[in-house]
């Protein structure tokens, strides 16, 4: 397996590191939306070890379900530090680690699911942090990303590409991935593919190992 680009890793970790102040402002107001998207999200984990990628500041925690035990994993310490305080907050208990998706320190097989809701947009090498995904969890685990993906429209999917350089550099994620590809690139087989927004720009994904 290839290894991370770590320049563009850390300067991805910078980005959510400077914004992680303001990070949950940023969202107030698209969060109305997305808080039934990750209800729905939550509603498809299987369990009982459940890893989450890029918990940012803990905006899922809310939709944790009972009874799994869960592991979040995040690029940035700063975004880290804030998902901290509000699992203490709610009186969470869960595992919360700094660590890169795309090169990950558990055993193969250690989660029977994963979830990750608006993050492949920002990794670095997205078909490497999903092949990650694939060695963690157990064979016939499910997979469930929520992203927003390259508009399939042919007009507005070359504005998001024209708009990407500037919007990745400003606030994080890139706004061109074809997220349902690197699923399939990356080996997981996928089971579900639903469009959840306007144009088909988001997506819930479902997939197994």
């Amino acid at each position: 397996m290839a290894d991370p680009d770590m320049r563009e890793t850390r300067a991805t970790q910078a980005r959510y590191n400077r914004i992680a102040p303001v990070y949950d402002l940023m969202e107030l107001l698209p969060e109305r939306r997305y808080s039934s998207w990750r209800q729905r999200v939550w509603s498809l984990v299987e369990g009982p070890q459940v890893l989450e990628v890029g918990v940012g500041t803990g905006k899922n925690f809310p939709y944790h379900p009972p009874n799994v035990q869960i592991t979040g994993i995040d690029l940035s310490d700063r975004m880290l530090a804030r998902a901290r305080r509000r699992a203490e907050q709610m009186g969470r208990a869960l595992t919360l680690r700094q660590m890169d998706v795309q090169a990950m320190d558990f055993p193969d097989n250690t989660f029977d699911s994963a979830v990750a809701t608006f993050v492949f947009c920002s990794v670095p090498d997205p078909v490497l942090g999903l092949r990650e995904i694939a060695r963690v969890v157990r064979p016939g685990g499910r997979v469930v990303l929520l992203e927003h993906v390259r508009a399939e429209n042919a007009l507005l999917g070359r504005l998001m590409d024209w708009l990407d350089p500037l919007v990745a550099r400003l606030m994080g994620p890139h706004i061109n991935r074809r997220t349902v590809d690197n699923v399939r690139r990356a080996g997981l087989t996928i089971e579900q593919v639903e469009d959840i927004g306007a144009r088909g720009i988001f997506k819930l994904i479902v997939a197994r190992v």
